[in-house]
């Protein structure tokens, strides 16, 4: 790998603390309960609120479709973490009850070998992650327990992926979540499509979350764009992200049967809560109502199944 791809993945990788710095700071300011995120983040500066509000939306929304999917599925499911980063789902849903039979987290090596030093180090993490039958097994950069797994893989490299899905013990034919946060858009096109095939090809039963840009060929998105390649940090899977349609198309071109795209807007009234939307509303003055505005308009959640149970499962509802 060249130089400037070299840059490219470093940048790529900092985008993981961006991302976990703002959910510190809107968890600070009771946007949402996450009692883990201080113990893999230590500080974090202040956010606008255009921002908090945006990852309110952003983890409440994929938090409660993934709720949704676990309670139909009785905990008979696996869920598969993509470029997971610090992410804390794995023990929010434990202390929401709601128990899986695999979670797998999936990231660069030096993303996975900061966490797992977090883990080993913590005993609140890692008292999350002892089942009776199973020890913990270690190194630099993994961990794996009897549900939890942390592997480090490439996402651009199937042979990588293929391996840690081995290795993680995954079952193919039990039903499957797979989540990516603003990850396949940092991919070009053919990687991103040849994964998504990987795991249709795979799994015979299986639905898909992807969080990430919409609408970006007007001016709002010429501007992000540009901010982003700036850092260095160029979103090589944009084309992917034109529309709601052709974010649904990707799914639909590599084997799966249907996908469904909601811009954050839709996300926000239709996937959470009114007294929820209420109470985040009071804890911060918004000044720039246009500027969420656009950012909603430019973010969406995908949801995409490969459903040979025919589950018929709609998991872009509020029940």
């Amino acid at each position: 790998m060249d130089k400037h791809n070299l840059d490219g993945d470093e940048a790529v990788r900092s985008t993981n603390d961006d991302a976990s710095h703002c959910k510190r700071f809107a968890v600070q300011l009771g946007y949402w309960t996450d009692p883990y995120l201080p113990l893999l983040v230590r500080s974090t500066e202040r956010k606008t609120p255009e921002i908090n509000r945006g990852y309110f939306a952003r983890v409440i929304g994929i938090t409660n479709i993934i709720e949704k999917f676990i309670k139909a599925m009785e905990g008979n499911c696996q869920i598969v973490n993509f470029g997971a980063g610090f992410d804390t789902l794995y023990w929010k849903l434990l202390d929401a009850g709601l128990s899986v039979k695999k979670f797998v987290e999936i990231d660069f090596a030096n993303v996975t070998s900061r966490k797992c030093h977090y883990i080993r180090n913590n005993d609140k993490l890692i008292r999350g992650l002892h089942s009776d039958d199973e020890e913990i097994r270690y190194s630099t950069s993994e961990l794996h327990s009897g549900v939890y797994h942390l592997a480090a893989a490439d996402l651009r490299k199937l042979s990588e992926v293929e391996s840690k899905l081995v290795e993680c013990s995954m079952e193919y034919n039990v039903p499957t979540l797979f989540l990516f946060e603003c990850v396949l858009v940092y991919m070009p096109i053919q990687f991103s499509h040849a994964l998504l095939q990987l795991i249709a090809d795979k799994f015979s039963t299986t639905f898909c979350i992807n969080y990430e840009q919409v609408n970006m060929t007007d001016r709002f998105g010429d501007v992000m764009l540009s901010n982003l390649r700036s850092r260095g940090c160029s979103l090589a899977g944009v084309e992917a992200c034109a529309s709601l349609k052709s974010q649904e198309d990707r799914f639909i071109l590599n084997g799966w049967d249907g996908a469904r795209a909601l811009e954050m807007n839709q996300v926000y009234h239709s996937l959470i809560s009114p007294v929820e939307i209420q109470r985040i509303e009071k804890i911060e003055f918004l000044d720039e109502k246009e500027l969420l505005d656009q950012l909603f308009h430019h973010y969406c959640i995908c949801v995409a199944w490969k459903d040979s149970l025919d589950l018929k499962l709609n998991l872009l509802t509020i029940d």
